[in-house]
């Protein structure tokens, strides 16, 4: 009794990529990084109500070295930017981003001295939710592109 009386007379393969994207796709833990109201509506977002579990993302992670998806949601101040690019770099890789919000995609209102226009300045970024403050909604889309955009990776040529 093996696996042919189960399967039937071929075995059932997959490739490497596919068996590893599919665990990385589907089990994010992401690590919040939150300055303004839009970390308010993550938080929303990660509630009993809308169900984050449905994703694979409802262990946020308290340390950026066990994470492997940033989300970066409010304003970034130019005094912050060295925090946030040490934040990833603690990060293993794989590593994906997600820009919540306007103000952290492109500066929002904040056009002055202190604001950093977009976190694309400082780390590479996956996937922009624009919005002020963008519906929990708008997240999870996020959440489902990131997880499209995973699956089509190579375990070797991921940089």
């Amino acid at each position: 009794m093996g696996i042919e009386t189960i399967c039937g007379p071929s075995w059932i393969t997959a490739r490497l990529d596919d068996v590893v994207n599919w665990g990385r796709a589907n089990s994010p833990w992401p690590y919040i990084f939150g300055t303004a109201c839009c970390a308010i509506e993550f938080m929303s977002a990660a509630s009993s109500h809308f169900d984050v579990a449905r994703y694979g993302a409802e262990l946020l992670r308290w340390s950026p070295r066990q994470a492997d998806l940033l989300i970066v949601a409010g304003t970034i101040s130019y005094k912050q930017a060295p925090v946030l690019k040490r934040i990833y770099e603690q990060m293993c890789e794989p590593k994906w981003v997600i820009a919540v919000g306007a103000c952290c995609c492109t500066g929002g209102l904040y056009n002055n001295y202190c604001t950093i226009q977009g976190i694309a300045e400082l780390i590479p970024v996956d996937i922009y939710v624009p919005g002020c403050p963008p519906r929990a909604e708008a997240i999870f889309d996020a959440l489902v592109k990131l997880r499209s955009a995973i699956r089509k990776e190579s375990v070797i040529d991921r940089k």
